[in-house]
C-alpha cells in the first residue's frame, strides 16, 4: 500500500458503513440548512414572526425588482466605460477613466443620496429646457405634446424608487467597467490578429470575437456583483423606498418588536444571498467543466 492510500485509510469517517469521509461533508451547508428549517418553523408557528414575515414579504419583491433593474443598467454603463478604458480615443478613454476612478472613490450611500437630490433635479432642469426648446422651435404634431410634457415635469414626478435604482446602477457601473476591462484583456491577442486577418474591422472583432469570449469569462464575477448589489440595495432605505430594510424599520416602529423584526429581515436576506451564491457556484462549475 502506498503512503497516499495509507493516509486516506486513516481518515476519520462519520458514517463508516456508508464510506463517507467527514472532510467531504459540507458542514457549513448543513448548519445553514438546519438554521433555515428552524427559522421557517418559528415563522410558521409564532404569531409575532408570522406577522413580521407577512409585512416584510412585499419588501423582498421590491428589493429583487430594484436589484434587477439597477444591475442591467450597471452592466450597460460598465460595458461602455470598460470599452472606453481600452479605447485609443483619448477623450473616450479619459472620460471613462474619470468616471471609474471618481465613482469608486465615493461611498455608495453618498452616491445614492447625491443622485436622488442633486443629479435628479439637475436632469429635470435639462428636460424642462428641452421641452421649452421644442415648444418654441419644433412645435409640430406629436412633438408639441412631448414638449409640453417635458416642460411641465416636476421633481415629484420622478419616483424615489427610480432615483434610487439609477443611483445604485451609477455606482456599480464603475465596478462592472473594471470587470469588463479585465475580461477583454484576458483574451489572447492572437484572437484579434486572426479576426483582422479575415478582414474584420476593429468593431466587428470586438463584437463577434472578443466580447462573446470575455462575457463568458466574467459571468461568475457578475454573479458575485449581483449578490453584492442585492445586499447594498438596503442602502436605498435612506430614501424611504419601501424595500426590505425600510419595511423592517417600519415594522419595528409599529410593533416595537425589534428582535422578531430584524431576525426575519436577516433571514430573508440570507435566503436570497445563499440561493444566489449556490447558483453562482453551479455556474462556475459548469463553465470549468466545459473548458
Amino acid at each position: 500500500m502506498s503512503d497516499i492510500e495509507e493516509t486516506k485509510s486513516r481518515k476519520p469517517r462519520l458514517l463508516p458503513f456508508l464510506d463517507v469521509d467527514t472532510i467531504d461533508i459540507p458542514w457549513w451547508a448543513l448548519i445553514i440548512l438546519l438554521f433555515f428549517i428552524l427559522i421557517s418553523y418559528v415563522i410558521a408557528t409564532k404569531p409575532n414572526y408570522t406577522d413580521a414575515f407577512n409585512f416584510l414579504i412585499e419588501g423582498v419583491r421590491l428589493t429583487i425588482t430594484v436589484t434587477l433593474i439597477s444591475f442591467v443598467i450597471a452592466l450597460f454603463l460598465g460595458l461602455i466605460a470598460g470599452l472606453g478604458r481600452l479605447s485609443r480615443n483619448v477623450v473616450f478613454r479619459t472620460l471613462s477613466t474619470l468616471y471609474v476612478e471618481v465613482v469608486r472613490g465615493i461611498p455608495l450611500l453618498v452616491q445614492i443620496i447625491y443622485f436622488a437630490f442633486v443629479l435628479a433635479p439637475a436632469l429635470l432642469g435639462l428636460l424642462n429646457g428641452l421641452g421649452n426648446l421644442i415648444l418654441n422651435y419644433l412645435a409640430i404634431g406629436p412633438l408639441t405634446n412631448l414638449g409640453y410634457s417635458l416642460a411641465n415635469m416636476h421633481i415629484q414626478d420622478i419616483d424615489m424608487t427610480v432615483r434610487a435604482s439609477l443611483g445604485l446602477a451609477f455606482g456599480y457601473g464603475a465596478y462592472e467597467a473594471e470587470v469588463f476591462r479585465a475580461g477583454i484583456e484576458s483574451i489572447a491577442r492572437g484572437q484579434s490578429e486572426a479576426a483582422r486577418s479575415l478582414g474584420m474591422t476593429t468593431g466587428q472583432t470586438m463584437r463577434y470575437v472578443i466580447l462573446p469570449q470575455a462575457i463568458r469569462r466574467v459571468l461568475p464575477p457578475f454573479g458575485n456583483d449581483f449578490i453584492a448589489m442585492l445586499k447594498d440595495s438596503s442602502l436605498i432605505s435612506v430614501l424611504a423606498v419601501r424595500e426590505l430594510t425600510h419595511l423592517g424599520k417600519l415594522n419595528r416602529a409599529r410593533t416595537f418588536r425589534t428582535f422578531e423584526t430584524w431576525n426575519t429581515v436577516a433571514f430573508l436576506y440570507l435566503i436570497l444571498t445563499v440561493s444566489l451564491s449556490l447558483l453562482v457556484k453551479l455556474l462556475e462549475r459548469r463553465m470549468a467543466f466545459e473548458e
